[in-house]
């Protein structure tokens, strides 16, 4: 199955769609972005967001939960809903389509590196995961959700991982492509 999402990518990640992607994703990123991080500082109270974490503990999620307030938390949660359902999809598609891009053109069609097209897919789900997790976390407070809590805490830092590795990826990936363009 990840073999044929992989070929998906590719055949759909041609210059057109890779440069809508980039300039979807770089209008929100400058449109959006910044009222949303003003909103979280707000109704964080200083104690930080789960999602602007790299690593923390299900009892510092709680902590964060007790910080926020009950105001705070509802804002989060909508924030999770609307704004973070988008997000992790605008960033993908510029990932994930401008590696497929890229790999494409730097890769022979055998090579199992092509696969890399899928990390981005991969930060999408999870950040999705770690998204479900928290709110839920946030929405029972202060009953104990122990098991969404430790989701979110593993789902962040490998949400942060996959996200930075497909941004990490793609000089690499366009100085091999121009490489090949040009021999």
């Amino acid at each position: 199955m990840t073999e044929q999402i992989s070929r998906g990518l590719y055949r759909l990640a041609k210059l057109p769609i890779v440069l809508i992607c980039l300039l979807v994703f770089l209008i929100f990123s400058a449109t959006q972005l910044p009222a949303q991080s003003s909103q979280a500082a707000a109704y964080s109270a200083d104690a930080g967001t789960p999602d602007t974490s790299f690593f923390y503990t299900p009892a510092e999620l709680n902590r964060m939960a007790e910080r926020f307030g009950s105001s705070g938390r509802q804002a989060y949660i909508r924030a999770r809903f609307t704004f973070d359902l988008v997000f992790p999809l605008v960033y993908g598609a510029f990932l994930a389509t401008s590696l497929s891009f890229l790999l494409g053109r730097s890769l022979d069609e055998a090579s199992p590196w092509r696969r890399l097209n899928l990390i981005p897919l991969a930060a999408v789900l999870l950040d999705l995961l770690e998204n479900a997790s928290a709110a839920l976390v946030m929405a029972v407070y202060p009953a104990p959700q122990p098991l969404a809590a430790a989701l979110a805490a593993i789902a962040t830092p490998l949400k942060w991982l996959f996200v930075g590795g497909s941004f990490a990826l793609l000089p690499p990936a366009a100085w091999i492509s121009l490489r090949k363009r040009g021999s």
